[in-house]
């Protein structure tokens, strides 16, 4: 699957975003202004001014909605989803070239809320991945203790963990001891 640097950014803001939601004994860490203030710099959110209460709740709503895509059971209910989030964003295609980037296209008017230009946005991205008929790409960790969100964009469609290095490593040393374990069980005298 190809896609652009601006899709890809997009696609890693939504996914960034979904990952702050609570987990199991994972805590929300997007309960405040200044947590929604971090992610929004942690994520280059362009265009955004001073955040509010209000936009910390249309945010978190908005999030809730990605949570949605993520789970649909279908592309027609993924497109549903994302229809109805990018239309009430007022999505105003625009070419824009700023802060050093080539031209690209915002999807959000010129005065969205943060809200409204991550739905926008990443609503678009979201749209993208469905339209090349992807959508099994959007995941969560197949690790028992994360469900942590990802996009697979591997060539083959094979990854299954958040990031290989932790929730795929952890498992993978976990499976080694166990077979480990079972072997020196086996082992007369062992």
């Amino acid at each position: 699957m190809q896609i652009n640097h601006d899709t890809r950014c997009a696609l890693d803001q939504a996914v960034e975003l979904l990952n702050t939601m609570a987990d199991g004994d994972t805590p929300d860490t997007l309960m405040s202004v200044a947590d929604l203030r971090t992610y929004v710099e942690r994520n280059d959110v362009s265009g955004v001014g001073t955040l509010t209460e209000e936009d910390l709740r249309a945010v978190r709503e908005v999030r809730e909605r990605f949570a949605q895509v993520f789970a649909a059971e279908d592309s027609r209910t993924a497109a549903g989803l994302i229809n109805a989030l990018v239309a009430e964003a007022g999505t105003t295609p625009q070419l824009t070239d700023h802060d050093g980037y080539n031209w690209h296209v915002h999807y959000f008017a010129p005065d969205a809320s943060v809200a409204q230009h991550l739905a926008a946005d990443c609503g678009m991205a979201l749209a993208f991945v469905l339209v090349s008929g992807e959508l099994d790409r959007l995941r969560r960790c197949s690790a028992p203790d994360c469900r942590r969100a990802f996009i697979d964009l591997s060539r083959n469609r094979s990854r299954r963990y958040c990031d290989s290095r932790t929730c795929g490593n952890r498992l993978h040393v976990a499976a080694y001891r166990a077979r480990r374990r079972e072997s020196e069980e086996a082992t007369p005298g062992g």
